[in-house]
């Protein structure tokens, strides 16, 4: 057999494999994720839970009352995490 046959073949091998880790790696990563600690890049820990849990539609409740208060009086903490430049009213909006 050729050498430039043979390179050309093992070239190829190489991009298939390459190319099938790279489909496993991106639907293992959406489940990895919440496992990774927040100091090796992982969630951090006020991230918000994934939507469709039990967790998230209790959040977005909880998100949906704080919404319905005036923000005059809102709780100190719920005030305490929106950023210094947020506009609430337009926070409603979305």
């Amino acid at each position: 057999m050729p050498k430039p046959f043979r390179t050309l073949l093992v070239l190829i091998a190489l991009a298939t494999g390459l190319s099938g880790c790279g489909t496993v790696n991106e639907k293992l990563s959406a489940g990895m994720g919440d496992y990774v600690p927040q100091w090796a890049g992982g969630l951090p820990a006020d991230a918000p839970p994934r939507p469709g849990t039990r967790e998230y539609d209790a959040w977005m409740k909880e998100r949906q009352r704080l919404r319905q208060i005036p923000a005059a009086e809102r709780p100190k903490e719920e005030q305490a995490r929106q950023p210094a430049g947020a506009n609430p009213a337009r926070e409603a909006v979305r």
